[in-house]
């Protein structure tokens, strides 16, 4: 088949460029993409938060012809802001989604996330954390499977990349031709805690956010495997693209201090991972005494809040006008946080703790 020619920029839908065919679009605070191969045909990967579907399919639509279904969805991870309008695009496309067989559990109603802490971060985003959908979403109907050799269904020249930490079954993807890495949340190119820098889009690489991340020692592996790829340009969940030599830099420079610039001073999950399995979470450490104030929590509820509803009011008036499978050879223990925290930053790291607050 003969190669399309893409528009690189819509402005009614505010897409943006990343390599290549592939764009992102940002819903509220986070980041979906379009990746389309030679022959003009495409995947979505991830779905943006709730109410995102008439805005991603004008965006497809703008991008890559009216009507132009994609042949798949791609989940990076199932959290909220991820996955906000999977159900109906899966369903009006009647295309599959694909997912890491750890991240099934939360796709089709077998298990919650583990809470978050907002007592981690320090920004509006944190505070406002406890107020997130928690449940699990149920696609039984259209998920499957990630094939384990690492390709990327109805995607040519990308490959699938294991990326736990932000959640049991977190991936990232990577062409090799032109060494684009699509992070989802392994690291973001943004404050992930800070309302304030939804807003100002300032380009900084920052760990995952931290409040929706039970397991900090999978998550700095993850984020070492990313580095070494060696990536000339990283589209991320939050925040947007970073390129070239400043990319890889301040990526080295993540993975050296990841420690004690990313991982929270303390927490729920700093000193103990939440525990998780092929169905769902086992355990999670006891809450910590909550050092953030209420008025606080609802001033950044408030203020979210409020960006939400102005993008969405923008928005309408233009339109107006059980087996085992070997993905889990690389359980997701609570060992690997203890065996990756510097001793320095944890003198106790060694002393093992009691697992509490068992989900069903």
């Amino acid at each position: 088949m003969g190669t399309t020619t893409y528009t690189s920029h819509n402005n009614s839908t505010k897409t943006f460029p990343v390599a290549p065919r592939v764009w992102g679009l940002k819903t509220v605070f986070v980041n979906l993409y379009f990746i389309a191969n030679p022959d003009g045909s495409w995947v979505l990967v991830d779905t943006g938060v709730p109410g995102s579907a008439d805005k991603i399919k004008a965006a497809a639509d703008a991008l890559l012809g009216e009507g132009n279904r994609p042949r798949a969805i791609i989940l990076t991870h199932g959290h909220f802001d991820h996955v906000g309008a999977v159900k109906e695009l899966a369903r009006e496309w009647n295309v599959p989604v694909y997912a890491h067989p750890m991240e099934l559990p939360y796709l089709t109603g077998m298990s919650s996330y583990p809470p978050p802490d907002p007592t981690v971060g320090g920004g509006g985003m944190a505070y406002l954390s406890f107020l997130y959908p928690k449940k699990p979403i149920n696609i039984k109907g259209h998920v499957e499977l990630l094939p384990p050799d690492g390709s990327v269904p109805a995607l040519e020249g990308w490959r699938w990349i294991y990326t736990p930490g932000h959640s049991p079954g977190h991936i990232s993807l990577f062409r090799e031709e032109d060494r684009t890495l699509i992070t989802g949340d392994a690291f973001v190119t943004r404050d992930g805690e800070s309302a304030l820098a939804v807003m100002t889009q300032k380009r900084e690489v920052h760990g995952p956010p931290a409040y929706f991340t039970p397991d900090w020692g999978s998550a700095h592996q993850s984020v070492e495997t990313l580095c070494d790829l060696q990536p000339e340009v990283a589209a991320t969940g939050h925040g947007l693209p970073m390129r070239g030599k400043e990319l890889r830099q301040k990526l080295e420079q993540l993975v050296q201090d990841f420690w004690l610039v990313a991982v929270p001073k303390s927490g729920r999950y700093v000193h103990e991972p939440a525990v998780a399995d092929e169905h769902g979470v086992v355990s999670v450490p006891p809450p910590v005494d909550s050092a953030v104030p209420k008025a606080l929590a609802i001033a950044g509820a408030l203020a979210v809040a409020g960006m939400a509803w102005s993008a969405w009011s923008k928005r309408d008036k233009k339109e107006k006008g059980h087996a085992k499978d070997p993905y889990l050879e690389r359980p997701y223990s609570h060992n690997r946080v203890m065996e990756g925290m510097p001793a320095d930053v944890d003198p106790n790291h060694d002393d093992p703790h009691n697992h509490t607050n068992y989900y069903p």
